[in-house]
């Protein structure tokens, strides 16, 4: 199975002069929790999450609308492309503990998102010795992964 059979098409974006403000009303309204930050050409150069937003308004002590994405977007990108093999990405998902990956064509614009939420819902259930392209196990085996605490379990080891 492909990325581009099961990610998610019509994604919302916005530009490094977008406001957060105006970046949470985006997630608010199309129901998601990321936003791929583009240029004027239309090439993802950065990520901002809705996590990304809250930390920063609470520890700014700023409003919203006066903090540009610019200021808190991620612009390390873990990124697939719309052909790549869904357990191939699986495997990036987990190391990266990352739930959305933007899926970019090779001259770096964006082509949709693919999240965990689409991998869970594409999975199906194994049949006797019958294995899916994507199963259950990978779901679950790849939402473990995102799931797990590393800054947490490196701070308790410390």
């Amino acid at each position: 199975m492909k990325v581009q059979e099961l990610m998610t098409t019509n994604a919302i974006t916005c530009s490094p002069d977008t406001n957060l403000a105006e970046a949470a009303g985006l997630m608010w309204d199309y129901d998601c929790g990321l936003l791929p930050v583009t240029d004027g050409d239309g090439k993802v150069i950065g990520l901002i999450t809705d996590r990304d937003i809250c930390i920063a308004v609470g520890t700014r002590q700023r409003l919203a609308s006066d903090i540009p994405v610019s200021e808190v977007m991620s612009g390390r990108v873990h990124a697939c492309a719309p052909e790549e093999r869904v357990q191939d990405v699986l495997q990036s998902v987990r190391e990266a503990k990352v739930r959305r990956l933007p899926v970019i064509s090779d001259d770096g614009k964006l082509q949709g998102v693919v999240s965990i939420s689409d991998v869970v819902l594409h999975a199906e259930e194994a049949r006797g010795k019958e294995l899916p392209e994507l199963s259950h196990q990978d779901a679950i085996g790849t939402l473990k992964a995102v799931c797990g605490h590393c800054g947490l379990q490196q701070a308790l080891e410390a």
